[in-house]
């Protein structure tokens, strides 16, 4: 079964990530250009197809260029529940009778709507007419359930060899990856075809209850979750970067299974969509069924981009959370979107400062003066598509507080404006880099998700070798520019939880 999944940043998942061992041995631009072929669906839909013909299997990852940030207030949450809502199935997949099933919801929205009138009549709503209400609706949901076959989308997938089936939501993106036999291409090119082109987002009531419980579970029973949506909200006032990819629970309460329609004909066009294909495959074959299959789904403009615009923040913002968990501390710096000239160097000092326990942050917090378990750094927080935030974080030691920490840290931010990096730290970061980017193309599935990435955000897969010239010329000049360019005062966010003690 697949696993849906948003992206909350969890700190600690994101450092181990970081630490994985290198792999050894290295690959061109030049090699992988050779192996590549792209085109362009007359609808606009890009594919990347990139033969690997070492097992007779393939990895499809479909990017839309759309996640949380494509939301407005009272919908916050709207595209992860369509990534949910994609797994449905369509007017004959999951469904024993569309016709009478589609008579059935559209009842069960307009109770819902009625509902939702009532409710907002506030204190003068009446009780006994909401009550009979949301009988009615129970009703009508079973109705409707009576014409399901549950689970005939992903069935048809498992049944055929299907591994790594899931889904994803960013506050950038949208999705979808499975790994199949290659002799299933044409399989997959009906069903992820299909399913975008005649979609049905059956059950959508019940599914939003499942994800009110994952934002239970994920923010709200979770220290750090809880954390880090108070923190976002704070250093994001404009931005949607500051809104929950998982949604406010009044907004999960109410949002219609017509709003998530309108949404999903606004972003789920050829134009706003990607393709990766990786594997033992045929590029003559993929162009051929993706015309058949893909090339059914109508064209139609590509969405205009978020165009509100963080302000620069004039002074330091600080949140404190009071929490019976240990403490944790959040330092996040406003910063430029990837595509900025400065990317490589916050790469640079991501390495130097918080990776591995080689790293300043380390060495320095935990290692020497002993006042944190855990102490690093990284970039990219929430996203990559519009400017985001450096992000250090410590998780202070028994006996130590927050301020130790930030104090600590701010010290060796301090060193970073005043002192050149040596040049065995640029050596090993520069090292680390190239080895990162082995590991992510140690896999199909891997791979195909950074060439979707990549060609999506910066405009160009290429750019995702093209990283490492950049990284190549970094300087420790350059270090110290950026480093007293946005790692001050007034650019700065601070979220601490403070451990409060409960009460007998």
């Amino acid at each position: 079964m697949h696993r849906h999944r948003f992206f909350l940043p969890v700190l600690m998942v994101a450092v181990a990530g970081l630490l994985l061992p290198a792999l050894v041995g290295a690959q061109s631009l030049e090699e992988f250009e050779k192996r590549v072929t792209e085109f362009t669906l007359k609808n606009g839909l890009k594919f990347i197809i990139l033969e690997r013909h070492e097992a007779p299997v393939v990895s499809f990852h479909t990017y839309v260029d759309a996640g949380s940030a494509n939301e407005v207030k009272g919908i916050t949450g709207l595209a992860h529940i369509f990534e949910h809502m994609a797994f449905k199935g369509t007017t004959t997949i999951g469904t024993r009778d569309y016709a009478a099933e589609a008579r059935a919801m559209a009842k069960v929205d307009s109770l819902f709507m009625e509902i939702k009138r009532e409710r907002w009549k506030g204190p003068n709503a009446d009780p006994k007419r909401l009550e009979a209400l949301e009988k009615a609706f129970k009703e009508a949901q079973e109705e409707a359930g009576k014409y399901i076959v549950h689970d005939e989308f992903e069935e048809a997938l498992t049944r055929e060899g299907a591994s790594g089936l899931n889904a994803s939501t960013s506050w950038d993106a949208t999705r979808y990856v499975v790994s199949l036999p290659s002799n299933k291409l044409e399989l997959w090119m009906s069903l992820e075809s299909e399913r975008f082109l005649r979609p049905v987002l059956r059950e959508f009531y019940k599914e939003k209850a499942v994800v009110m419980e994952e934002r239970r579970l994920r923010t709200e029973s979770q220290p750090i979750g809880r954390l880090l949506e108070e923190f976002l909200a704070m250093a994001y006032k404009a931005h949607p970067y500051g809104e929950p990819v998982v949604g406010h629970m009044s907004d999960l309460e109410t949002i219609t299974r017509q709003e998530a329609i309108r949404f999903f004909r606004t972003y789920y066009i050829p134009s706003n969509m990607t393709i990766a294909i990786v594997g033992d495959v045929n590029p003559k074959e993929v162009k051929e069924l993706a015309e058949i299959y893909f090339g059914r789904i109508p064209s139609g403009p590509k969405p205009e981009p978020v165009e509100t615009v963080e302000p620069p923040q004039i002074g330091e913002k600080r949140i404190v959370v009071e929490d019976p968990s240990q403490p944790v501390l959040l330092m996040g710096y406003h910063k430029p979107d990837m595509n900025h000239p400065d990317n490589a160097v916050f790469d640079a000092i991501t390495d130097i400062m918080g990776v591995g326990r080689t790293s300043r942050l380390y060495r320095s917090l935990v290692r020497d003066k002993k006042i944190a378990i855990a102490a690093s750094a990284i970039q990219g927080i929430p996203g990559n598509k519009y400017p985001g935030l450096f992000l250090f974080f410590a998780i202070p030691a028994k006996g130590h507080t927050n301020q130790e920490c930030e104090e600590a840290i701010l010290a060796e931010i301090e060193r970073l404006k005043t002192e050149p990096v040596t040049p065995e730290e640029l050596k090993k970061a520069k090292t680390r880099s190239r080895a990162a980017l082995i590991r992510q193309l140690a896999s199909n599935s891997g791979l195909a998700g950074q060439l979707a990435f990549y060609e999506v955000i910066t405009g160009d897969w290429r750019n995702l070798f093209r990283q490492l010239e950049a990284i190549e010329k970094v300087t420790a000049e350059d270090i110290m520019r950026v480093a007293k360019t946005y790692f001050t005062r007034s650019n700065l966010t601070v979220g601490v939880i403070e451990t409060k003690q409960e009460s007998n």
